[in-house]
C-alpha cells in the first residue's frame, strides 16, 4: 500500500514539472512574437550644410600700452564725461589727454615757443631774400643759405612739438581703459614706467589653424559664426579676412585670421570662443539625424518600416554636420524611417508603429 502511494506521488510530481516546462516554452514563444513599439518619420529632402568647427581666443582689434618717455611728476586727469579722475573701464576718445607729466626744466629745454619764433623769423627772412633775388638784390648763394636756415628752423620746431607731446599721455584711438597703474598725484615717475593700457574691441581678431585637407574649402570672405561658451544665445558674425598659402611642415596646418564685428561689445578680449564655418551646402538631399545610424563592422545601417516589419538598410553617407548627415544611397523619399525603438531591432523584426 505504501509503495502504491509513493508511485502516485512520483507521477504527480512529474506531471506538474512537465506542465511547468510546457508553460515556460509557451511564454518564450509568446515573447518572440511580441511586436516592438517604434516611431517612424517619412523620408524627405531638405538642405544640409557641412560645418567645420574649431575654437580659439579672441583679441582686440586695436590695443596699446603707453609708457613714460620722460622723468616727470604724474598728474591723472579728470574724465569730463563722469566728472571724476579717469579709471579702468572708462571710455576714451582719440587724442583725449588722460595723464599729464609735469617737468618745468624739460619744457624749458625743449623751448617750444622759441623754436616757433625762430621758424617764423626764418620764413620771413627767406621771403625777403626771395623778393630781393628776383630784383637782383642778392646772390643765388644768399638765397640758398636763407632757404637752408628756414628748413633747419622748421625741423627744430617740429622736433620741439614731438618732444612736448611726451608730457601728455593721449588715447591713440577710441577705446576702453583696460589697465591703469596707480600713482599718487604729483609722484615723480621714471622713464619707461608703464602707465596705461587701452583697447578697442568693437572689432575683434581671431587667429586659427586649419588642417591641410581644408585648403580648398576655406577661403577669404567666408562667413564664420562665433559663439561664446558663456553667452551661448549670442551668435556673432565674423569673416575670414586673411589666409596663409603655406603649410606648416610639422603640424600640417595653415594659418587663417577671422575679423569679428563686436559692435555691442558682447565678447571681451581673451574670451575662448567656438567657431562654425560652412564649407559645403546641398539644397535638396535626403538628410537624417546622425543618431539613427547604427554600425555593423564597416557598414552603416538604418531601419525602415514595411507594414509591420522592420527592414534593415545599408546606407552610404555624404555631407554631415554636428547633428545631421546626408544619405546618398540606401534610402528613398517617401519611405518610413524608424526613428524611435530602432536600437534593439533586427532584420524583419515584428514592429508596432505608435505614432
Amino acid at each position: 500500500m505504501k509503495l502504491a502511494h509513493r508511485e502516485i506521488k512520483t507521477i504527480l510530481i512529474l506531471t506538474v514539472t512537465a506542465s511547468l516546462f510546457s508553460c515556460g516554452n509557451q511564454g518564450s514563444q509568446f515573447k518572440t512574437d511580441v511586436a516592438i513599439p517604434v516611431s517612424v518619420e517619412e523620408v524627405t529632402k531638405k538642405t544640409i550644410r557641412q560645418i567645420y568647427q574649431t575654437s580659439g581666443v579672441v583679441v582686440a582689434g586695436q590695443e596699446a600700452v603707453r609708457k613714460s618717455e620722460i622723468s616727470a611728476d604724474y598728474q591723472l586727469q579728470i574724465n569730463q564725461r563722469t566728472g571724476h579722475l579717469f579709471k579702468m573701464g572708462d571710455f576714451v576718445k582719440r587724442n583725449e589727454i588722460i595723464i599729464l607729466l609735469n617737468d618745468r626744466e624739460y619744457e624749458n629745454t625743449v623751448n617750444l615757443e622759441g623754436a616757433k619764433l625762430d621758424y617764423d623769423i626764418s620764413e620771413m627772412e627767406f621771403q625777403k631774400q626771395q623778393a630781393l633775388y628776383e630784383k637782383g638784390g642778392v646772390t643765388k648763394r644768399e638765397l640758398v643759405n636763407s632757404e637752408k636756415a628756414l628748413i633747419s628752423a622748421k625741423k627744430n620746431y617740429e622736433n620741439a612739438i614731438i618732444s612736448m607731446e611726451k608730457i601728455t599721455i593721449k588715447a591713440p584711438f577710441d577705446g576702453i581703459i583696460t589697465s591703469l597703474n596707480y600713482f599718487s598725484q604729483g609722484l615723480r615717475i621714471e622713464i619707461g614706467t608703464e602707465l596705461i593700457g587701452l583697447m578697442d574691441y568693437k572689432k575683434l581678431v581671431l587667429d586659427l589653424s586649419f588642417p591641410e585637407n581644408m585648403l580648398i574649402d576655406i577661403k577669404t570672405g567666408q562667413n564664420v559664426d562665433i559663439m561664446n561658451y558663456i553667452a551661448v544665445t549670442d551668435t556673432l558674425k565674423g569673416i575670414i579676412s586673411e589666409l596663409s598659402p603655406a603649410i606648416d611642415r610639422n603640424t600640417r596646418t595653415f594659418q587663417g585670421r577671422v575679423t569679428i564685428n563686436n559692435r555691442d561689445e558682447i565678447l571681451k578680449p581673451g574670451m575662448f570662443v567656438r567657431c562654425e564655418i560652412e564649407t559645403q551646402k546641398k539644397d535638396s538631399a535626403i538628410v537624417i539625424n546622425k543618431d539613427l545610424i547604427l554600425t555593423e563592422g564597416n557598414q552603416k545601417i538604418v531601419y525602415i518600416a514595411e507594414r509591420e516589419t522592420a527592414m534593415r538598410r545599408i546606407v552610404h553617407t555624404g555631407l554631415e554636420n554636428k547633428d545631421e548627415i546626408e544619405i546618398i544611397e540606401g534610402l528613398n523619399t517617401g519611405e518610413r524611417l524608424i526613428v524611435k525603438g530602432y536600437e534593439t531591432l533586427t532584420h524583419r523584426s515584428k514592429i508596432k508603429i505608435i505614432n
